[in-house]
């Protein structure tokens, strides 16, 4: 295989631990934005089987939906409350939950940001990722490679996370406009961009019912789009439904992230042309050992040599590879395909 680049409620989702722990043991939390998403389901499994393998205690905690701060909040004082060694966290948002992270690490709390970088970046004790740059990056080059000479004269919509610019959905987006070769003004943020081939800037929650909405707004902007960026395979499946509704399924050129099994099948029968396949269980996992290694004896995790946060890996997945963009085959990403 090639070289992989590489209204408010408190939902408690689980509880696991082996018979080596006991109330007086490790214990640790996972907080994710939904219970629902097949990212963090996966996320969920590579924790719970770590915490499981190493003798602690696990407590998961989602959020009713994506974007629901209060829910995480609220989770973050129940595993201090509980004198919990360490939390993994997926913020909703990013900027917001700080000063409940705060709160965490001042109570003695090792605090990981799993897949989604706080804001800023070193308000968690360490982030374990993909690099969310990269991966947009890749569907942005392989995209306009892809196109060729007609890349100059894309119409392109672009399906974001939220109105609250989660940092996930900032890198994602930039990732993307930097590889297709647009200017991206501010980095550090989306929407300010003044290329005439950015028809639209719409949010999705992340979810399929969200990209089906965000990519009829879009249409009714222009409904000549032909290159749609999704923040991730769940908004990508979504904008294909409306794209289907009015019989442009087949002339409309989808990118996302996540690389899932469902995602990994959607490329396989043409519904996205490429997806960058990210590693939620490896990034759980790797949460899990952090924290107990810090509960036995204060070791802190290091990030990656030359970057800000520890790299879980990223592959772009596709049957139609470009020119001069690195990939792996769509049988290759359903072997590390999740959920």
């Amino acid at each position: 295989m090639k070289k992989l680049l590489i209204g408010t409620a408190l939902v408690a989702v689980t509880s696991a631990g082996s018979a080596m722990a006991d109330a007086h043991g490790t214990s640790a939390c996972l907080i994710t934005k939904t219970d629902t998403n097949p990212f963090f389901v996966k996320m969920r499994e590579g924790a719970q089987a770590k915490a499981e393998e190493l003798g602690i205690t696990l407590n998961a905690y989602a959020g009713q939906i994506d974007g629901d701060n209060e829910a995480q909040v609220a989770a973050i004082e129940t595993c201090i409350a509980n004198g919990a060694s360490g939390i993994l966290l997926t913020a909703s948002d990013t900027a917001a939950i700080v000063p409940s992270v705060e709160a965490a690490r001042d109570a003695g709390l090792l605090v990981i940001a799993l897949d989604t970088p706080l804001s800023p970046i070193d308000a968690a004790n360490a982030t374990f990722a993909t690099d969310n740059f990269l991966a947009g990056e890749l569907i942005g080059q392989w995209a306009a490679a892809s196109l060729g000479d007609d890349a100059a004269n894309a119409k392109i919509a672009m399906l974001d996370l939220a109105i609250s610019q989660p940092t996930v959905g900032v890198l994602r987006d930039q990732g993307f406009l930097t590889g297709f070769g647009i200017d991206t003004v501010d980095v550090n943020k989306w929407g300010d961009e003044t290329d005439e081939r950015i028809i639209c800037n719409e949010v999705t929650a992340g979810n399929e019912e969200g990209g089906r909405t965000a990519m009829e707004n879009c249409l009714a902007v222009d409904p000549d789009i032909n290159v749609v960026y999704t923040i991730n395979e769940p908004a990508a499946a979504g904008a294909y439904e409306a794209l289907s509704a009015i019989g442009r399924q087949d002339d409309v050129l989808i990118v996302s992230v996540d690389g899932g099994c469902p995602g990994v099948q959607n490329v396989a029968d043409g519904v996205i042309g490429a997806t960058s396949q990210q590693y939620p269980l490896l990034m759980a996992s790797l949460g899990v050992e952090a924290i107990a290694q810090f509960a036995k004896d204060g070791t802190l995790p290091a990030n990656t040599e030359g970057k800000d946060f520890l790299d879980t890996g990223v592959a772009l997945v596709t049957d139609q590879p470009a020119d001069g963009v690195e990939s792996i085959s769509v049988a290759e990403g359903t072997d590390l395909c999740w959920g």
